[in-house]
């Protein structure tokens, strides 16, 4: 197989891109370029597309089922990570969201209390409190990282976790639960072993169950390292969610991976039969080929995306000078404070009426978003240039 794979970033053009049907491309109108959701402008990668056509060449579109997934992310893990998943400790989900609804069925009961570090990623506050669980914020610090304190207190009380703080009064009983964003989106966030081995202590401390979405985790840039949530001693308890989906521009070939640690598989066991009914098909059949076979067409794609985080650095201080943006560790997706540019709580609402750009605006991701957005940097250079040209436009 050739490994030699040219920059994903620069092989679609934007005429190209606008014949896409998915919501990144029909939500807004025409004229407005969309650097919201997250969607990458990439082709798909080669051994991914091989193998769906092969499937729908041979008709196989029928239910998913086996331990393929778990199989091929194990291996992926094992690579990148040192790091093993065993099929017996993992259960095929939907997608990520629903794996962590499904999970925190499993340990937490109506009305207890979800911590989550906010800004952070906006289906959390939904998809918890719809299914009649509180959320407590315990917000990052200004340079988004987990602030031990103000989480330690949200363990502690299950309620207001600090200034600005969501959660309502202050509760006789802790949390139950702590959903961990890893990498974090929408900072970029990516945690350290040290800073991972204090929540661990935390958690153990306050009796709360950690379960970490890292379904950014293969797209830490240069200069950062993932840390697998379940890699760290003391984990036992808790739970992991993973998918290809983000990685590579998989969204709508559905399918997951949730993982427990060694003490918590018999609650994996307990997971509804259903819920293995919901991933795709097609979307097993498509991951397990970006896990197994995608590798060098990933590491290319981290080089684009590093080449377009400085890009964007220089861009901004040209054209925003007064937008602070710390380079992010991982994901594709950058957190911009426009505070200072005098467009109040939602900036992004600027930039889409006056520049015609669309943003992810910052109040959407809870304490610590008023004044900032969120731009997808997973584009063409080109493009990502355009769009900072039409938001520095706007002001």
């Amino acid at each position: 197989m050739d490994t030699c794979v040219s920059n994903p970033l620069r092989q679609c053009t934007l005429d190209e891109l606008r014949r896409r049907t998915s919501a990144k491309w029909r939500v807004y109108p025409g004229d407005v370029l969309p650097m919201w959701i997250a969607e990458m402008d990439v082709p798909l990668a080669a051994p991914v597309a091989g193998a769906l056509h092969e499937a729908i060449d041979a008709g196989d579109t029928g239910y998913a089922m086996g331990d393929v997934y778990a199989e091929a992310l194990d291996g992926f893990a094992q690579r990148d990570w040192s790091w093993r998943v065993p099929p017996e400790r993992a259960a095929i989900v939907p997608d990520v969201m629903l794996g962590v609804v499904e999970v925190l069925k499993l340990i937490t009961s109506p009305g207890d209390a979800v911590v989550v570090n906010s800004p952070v990623y906006p289906p959390f506050y939904e998809f918890v409190s719809h299914m009649d669980r509180r959320v407590v914020e315990a917000p990052l610090t200004e340079e988004g990282r987990i602030d031990l304190d103000t989480l330690a207190r949200a363990f502690r009380t299950g309620g207001s976790a600090g200034p600005g703080g969501s959660g309502g009064p202050e509760e006789s009983r802790g949390a139950a639960a702590y959903l961990l964003c890893s990498p974090h989106n929408p900072t970029g966030t990516v945690h350290t072993a040290e800073e991972l081995t204090a929540v661990t202590r935390l958690a153990a401390e306050h009796g709360v169950r950690v379960v970490a979405d890292e379904i950014h985790a293969p797209l830490v840039l240069p200069g950062a390292r993932h840390v697998p949530y379940l890699s760290i001693p003391g984990t036992e308890r808790a739970f992991s969610l993973l998918s290809a989906s983000k990685a590579w521009n998989l969204a709508g070939l559905k399918a997951a991976m949730a993982v427990a640690g060694p003490d918590a598989a018999g609650e994996l066991a307990r997971m509804p039969e259903e819920v293995s009914h919901g991933p795709s098909h097609l979307g097993v059949i498509g991951h397990v080929a970006a896990f197994r076979h995608g590798g060098p067409w990933l590491e290319a794609l981290l080089t684009g995306l590093d080449e377009n985080r400085q890009l964007l650095s220089g861009l901004l201080k040209r054209h925003l000078p007064e937008v602070r943006y710390r380079s992010h560790e991982g994901t594709f997706l950058a957190w911009l404070d426009c505070r200072a540019l005098g467009l109040g709580d939602d900036p992004a609402a600027a930039f889409l009426e006056r520049g015609r750009v669309a943003l992810i605006p910052g109040p959407a991701f809870g304490t610590g978003g008023a004044g900032h957005a969120r731009l997808n940097i997973g584009t063409s250079p080109e493009i990502l240039e355009e769009a900072v040209k039409r938001m520095a436009a706007a002001v």
